[in-house]
């Protein structure tokens, strides 16, 4: 889809990788951006830079509210749908995770179908995969996911197949690896391993490592993410689900070592008992992406961690 003069509605737009494609979005000729968000997660600092463009508005309300949010997409182009209860609070709240991220996720859906929105691109998850079972995942890998979270994300990628199947809505989703960059949530329950290592270095305390260290992911930096959004919402595709991520792995003793040198610091990791874990080993092709949307992830690890350091250590 040309951007040129459309209107945008980003819901769930204030969170990590919603306001960095908001500020993307600033920057090219789009006509409008709505950030259509509850804000649970989400900040309004996010959008700080972003709210200074003209073009950019923000409607405090949740995908769970069918009405408000009919009202809000009504005359919307685009879509993007990024709002989702966490994994964690899928655990803590179940009932929660099938009435806000099934029932919300069908609200916009169907918004979409019957306002005639041109393009939704979904955000889904690399959890739907659980762990692999083969190395790096394709799209094809089977769906071993074991937790709730990743069962309403298996759910909402089966509907959106099937709406696709009976109304021809164009839709991608992407199965993101495991995103970084700044704005990452530091202060909430649920704080990625990089923000926990970080808070540790910066308290002069030892990093702590639940387990061996071999625990292994793909990372992949938030600009990269919103980059990917972008081009997806511009591809002439549809029907189809993507990885999205580097394509390597790092281990969290790899992580650990690297957000030491970075900050200079001579301490030394402890390692506890294994917590509950959820995944354990990770790493998506991304070879479909690269071929049908043009989206290769370019920014290094460590570059990107540089940038998550500074970021931290400015707030």
């Amino acid at each position: 889809m040309d951007l040129t003069g459309k209107r945008i509605m980003l819901i769930g737009g204030a969170g990590l990788v919603g306001s960095h494609i908001v500020d993307m979005l600033t920057k090219l000729p789009v006509s409008e951006i709505v950030v259509y968000d509850n804000f649970v997660r989400g900040t309004r600092q996010n959008l700080s830079a972003a709210a200074k463009s003209p073009k950019v508005s923000v409607v405090e309300a949740s995908m769970s509210d069918r009405e408000r949010l009919r009202q809000e997409m009504e005359g919307m182009d685009g879509v993007f749908l990024l709002a989702s209860l966490w994994l964690g609070e899928c655990v803590n709240n179940p009932r929660s995770a099938w009435e806000v991220n099934v029932l919300g996720t069908w609200n916009v859906v169907e918004a979409c179908r019957d306002l005639g929105v041109q393009r939704l691109v979904y955000s889904s998850s690399a959890s739907v995969y659980g762990n692999a079972l083969e190395t790096p995942m394709t799209e094809e890998h089977p769906f071993n996911n074991r937790t709730t979270y990743g069962a309403t994300k298996i759910a909402n990628e089966q509907m959106l197949r099937a709406i696709y199947e009976q109304h021809g809505l164009p839709y991608i989703g992407y199965r993101y690896m495991n995103i970084y960059g700044p704005r990452m949530d530091y202060r909430g329950t649920y704080v990625s391993v990089i923000m926990k290592v970080l808070d540790r270095i910066f308290s002069g305390q030892p990093p702590l490592i639940y387990g061996d260290g071999t625990q292994m992911y793909d990372f992949i930096y938030v600009e990269d993410v919103a980059r990917a959004n972008i081009l997806g919402m511009q591809a002439d595709v549809a029907d189809e689900f993507f990885n999205i991520g580097m394509g390597t792995g790092t281990t969290i003793d790899e992580l650990v070592d690297m957000l030491l040198e970075l900050t200079g610091s001579d301490l030394k990791p402890d390692y506890l008992p294994q917590e509950q874990s959820f995944v354990t080993y990770r790493i998506g092709s991304v070879e479909k992406a690269e071929k049908l949307l043009g989206f290769r992830a370019d920014t290094p690890l460590l570059d990107g961690l540089k940038k998550v350091i500074e970021w931290r250590r400015s707030q």
